[in-house]
């Protein structure tokens, strides 16, 4: 097999196993034994699970993460509608452009879909990645009255903007519904984080002290993905 597909190959299989948690011998395997890691690994976690055509799609994109926006650009020109535009600004995202995702995304509510509140937290999510902190508020403002708003990352960074323009009570009010059991750690630690930097010492360790409670009835899987955080969440505990 030619060097470049066997690289290839590799790094479909580790992308595919980080993405979906899988077990640390997975990528010995994959690593030490290329062609034949590569097949059983294969043989045993994708093609069980997923159709070919998904998983050509995916190898595509590690080998060539911009082809997808390129073809979803030649899109947009055949047809220059409100779900292309999202599409293409959905693939900028997932390559982390977000300046340019923001743009498609800004070109889609030019028109009637202004108020499409699922564009408008895709904006949001850019507008913080970006530090346009401004911008964030302004868009959560125009959702924040819908249902699903409350308790969503959309309101956590809407709470993370406003603390960035030192609006602490708001942002403090904004940030603790994402405090919710057996979810939501990174933002949780965050949010501990925000507390204790506030002087609410007590409130910001009872989260942490929560967080690790909950990590000990974590299933295999949570508790390789959730590792970094948890260890974030004990170090920070052990400091105040």
């Amino acid at each position: 097999m030619p060097y470049f597909l066997i690289i290839a190959l590799q790094g479909f299989c580790i992308y595919h196993a980080f993405k979906n948690n899988r077990e640390y011998y997975w990528y010995f395997l994959i690593v030490l034994l290329p062609v034949i890691g590569c097949i059983i690994y294969l043989v045993t976690q994708v093609f069980n699970k997923r159709d070919l055509d998904v998983v050509q799609k995916e190898i595509v994109s590690v080998v060539n993460p911009t082809k997808k926006v390129n073809d979803l650009k030649k899109q947009v020109e055949f047809a220059d509608t409100f779900q292309n535009r999202v599409f293409l600004g959905d693939a900028l995202y997932e390559i982390k452009d977000y300046n340019s995702g923001i743009g498609e995304y800004e070109i889609a509510l030019n028109g009637k879909y202004k108020s499409d509140s699922g564009v408008v937290k895709k904006l949001l999510e850019g507008y913080y990645q970006t530090s346009q902190f401004d911008k964030v508020i302004f868009c959560a403002e125009q959702i924040n009255e819908k249902i699903d708003f409350k308790g969503s990352r959309s309101q956590f960074l809407y709470g993370l903007a406003l603390g960035k323009q030192g609006r602490n009570e708001e942002a403090k009010e904004n940030l603790k519904p994402i405090d919710q059991r057996y979810s939501n750690y990174e933002e949780r630690y965050i949010l501990a984080q925000f507390l204790i930097n506030q002087g609410k010492i007590m409130d910001g360790k009872e989260i942490l002290s929560e967080i690790i409670l909950e990590s000990q009835h974590m299933s295999k899987p949570n508790r390789h993905k959730y590792r970094r955080v948890v260890n974030d969440v004990k170090k920070l505990i052990e400091s105040v």
